[in-house]
């Protein structure tokens, strides 16, 4: 990943993190944009777009019918979740066309809400490991790449780690469908770091 792509997305983490209360986990969200290259997947942009959870019908209904049953009604939360708008989702693909890259997957912040969230949340540790919400997700949109942003600040400093995940198979062992419980994969992440010029 360039870093100039990562400072793009932690420099938004970083506002929306500052919005959030213990009622709002306010979501970060963008899209991954580079090339397939061989065993690498190198990632050179990041595109953002509008979160429409609660707005277009099918977000809707994915969340009333599928994942708050499934995940909880944590998920009942508005501000829980991302859903990229459709017109976001094709100009960031009509993007990467244009400049010769492809869509790769996604990254998406996790905050510390074991520390800000409300008393009856706080037992539930996030990191940038996949939530059982991530791997459904991941599986569903079926990207090669999703990176998680584990985010928090602590003395007024922010601190942030990466992981970067492989979706869950979509077959388990014996063939059959798999489960929510399937696991990601962890991939090999490496940033790259633009050219040091002498003072």
């Amino acid at each position: 990943m360039d870093d100039q792509a990562l400072a793009d997305f932690l420099g938004a983490a970083a506002s929306e993190y500052r919005l959030i209360t213990a009622e709002a986990p306010l979501p970060c969200f963008a899209l991954l944009l580079g090339s397939a290259e061989a065993t690498t997947y190198h990632v050179r942009r990041v595109a953002f777009g509008r979160n429409a959870r609660t707005t277009d019908p099918a977000a809707r209904r994915e969340f009333t019918e599928t994942i708050v049953p499934t995940f909880g009604p944590a998920y009942e939360n508005e501000n829980r979740g991302w859903w990229m708008h459709p017109e976001d989702l094709l100009r960031a693909s009509r993007e990467a066309d244009a400049l010769g890259m492809d869509l790769l997957g996604s990254i998406h912040m996790h905050p510390d809400w074991h520390r800000l969230g409300p008393p009856s949340q706080r037992h539930r540790l996030l990191s940038e490991r996949p939530t059982p919400m991530d791997r459904h997700l991941f599986s569903r949109t079926g990207w090669p790449l999703n990176i998680i942003c584990y985010l928090e600040r602590r003395g007024g400093h922010f601190y942030h780690a990466l992981a970067a995940w492989a979706p869950p198979s979509p077959h388990s062992a014996d063939g059959t469908e798999g489960t929510e419980g399937t696991e990601c994969t962890e991939v090999a992440l490496r940033i790259r770091t633009s050219p040091l010029t002498k003072a």
